[in-house]
């Protein structure tokens, strides 16, 4: 076989890291495999300038390899721009485990995967992502110190989760605010997709401020559970892209907004937790720009998570931690000022102003 004939799937076959699409300069990317426990797993630093790389640990059943690789790339970049636009002195990592968090996760796994971050010195400090809890984070913690969001009797700062949605919620505000001219959510329709730990905490921010929330996700159980708790619509067509909302939250998993979406979308905004939810940053932010939809970059408004767990390193208290997230709303409306100000896509504008700091504090160590 000849390369002019190797389509840019097998091509990344050959190549299988550096060829990857979501591979930008990573510094580094650890497969990690332990046949007693049945551990897979990979962890992607992928720049460590302004500190340690601190992510989450996802932990879910991908299709094959090539998709968790892929995953792990995109949310370790992703982890980079997130703590430099919040103004954290961290890098970006992350980690994720291949298997169904409900049936294959073991304390032996989670020690196994705890001993390989260690073995990382410090370079990669690991936290709560979906598929995990804050009891794992412990389990984890037996093993090495680089860890955070483990159990508050423990002396961290607890599960993320409710932080990571105060600070959406922020964002969601300061985009109504940008938008509408108010920054008041009552009687605004909200489609919530994904009700996860960081989805229900949103729609009880929304419910106390009077939204119109719908909810959708896979797991009726939950769904049922919700609309019980705060008395919110369950969504029951067949496709919510085609439904008018006035904001859509993406809470799952990520690239919801993609070529079979994004033309649907009856939105004014789009503000959600979930992250990476452009599949194509460049494209999907233009065709929005162009639509008029105001997109709230998922990097910013997703970041009261780390903003939480990066007070374990830090030792500032809940106070301080509600402070920084609080601040997503004026950095949020910073970026949808230089956006307009620039004629750049709002995703443009916050990715310049996360590598500005990354940049300075290049020249800095020089």
């Amino acid at each position: 076989m000849t390369l002019d004939v190797i389509s840019s799937k097998e091509l990344s076959k050959i190549d299988p890291v550096f060829g990857q699409i979501s591979f930008d300069n990573h510094e580094q990317i650890v497969f990690c495999n332990d046949k007693d426990t049945g551990l897979k797993a990979i962890i992607g630093i992928h720049n460590t300038v302004l500190g340690p790389a601190l992510g989450g640990t996802r932990m879910w059943a991908y299709n094959n390899e090539w998709e968790a690789l892929n995953d792990v790339l995109r949310l370790s970049r992703g982890m980079t721009f997130k703590s430099a636009i919040t103004g954290l002195n961290l890098g970006g990592g992350k980690a994720v485990i291949i298997g169904d968090a409900k049936t294959q996760k073991t304390p032996e796994l989670m020690k196994k995967f705890g001993e390989f971050v260690h073995s990382l010195s410090g370079r990669y400090i690991t936290a709560e992502d979906v598929g995990m809890t804050t009891e794992d984070m412990d389990t984890v913690r037996e093993v090495t110190p680089y860890v955070t969001g483990i159990s508050e009797n423990k002396g961290g700062a607890g599960n993320p989760s409710p932080i990571t949605a105060y600070g959406v919620f922020m964002g969601m505000k300061a985009a109504a605010k940008f938008k509408y001219g108010s920054d008041v959510l009552e009687d605004k329709s909200v489609f919530v997709q994904g009700i996860g730990h960081v989805g229900e905490s949103l729609v009880e921010h929304l419910m106390n401020e009077g939204a119109k929330v719908t909810i959708a996700d896979i797991n009726q159980e939950r769904l049922e559970e919700v609309r019980a708790k705060y008395d919110v619509t369950i969504y029951g067509g067949q496709d919510l892209f085609n439904e008018p909302m006035d904001i859509y939250a993406p809470c799952a998993l990520g690239a919801t907004i993609n070529d079979a979406t994004i033309h649907k979308l009856q939105a004014d905004i789009i503000a959600g937790a979930a992250n990476n939810q452009l599949e194509d940053e460049v494209k999907h932010g233009r065709l929005l720009q162009e639509r008029g939809i105001l997109y709230a970059p998922d990097f910013l408004i997703n970041a009261g998570g780390i903003i939480n767990v990066y007070a374990e390193l830090e030792n500032y208290d809940k106070q301080e931690i509600m402070r920084k997230t609080e601040n997503i709303y004026n950095t949020t409306l910073e970026i949808f000022d230089r956006a307009k100000a620039n004629n750049v896509t709002t995703n443009v504008a916050a990715m310049s102003l996360a590598k500005e700091r990354i940049e300075t504090r290049k020249r800095e160590q020089q």
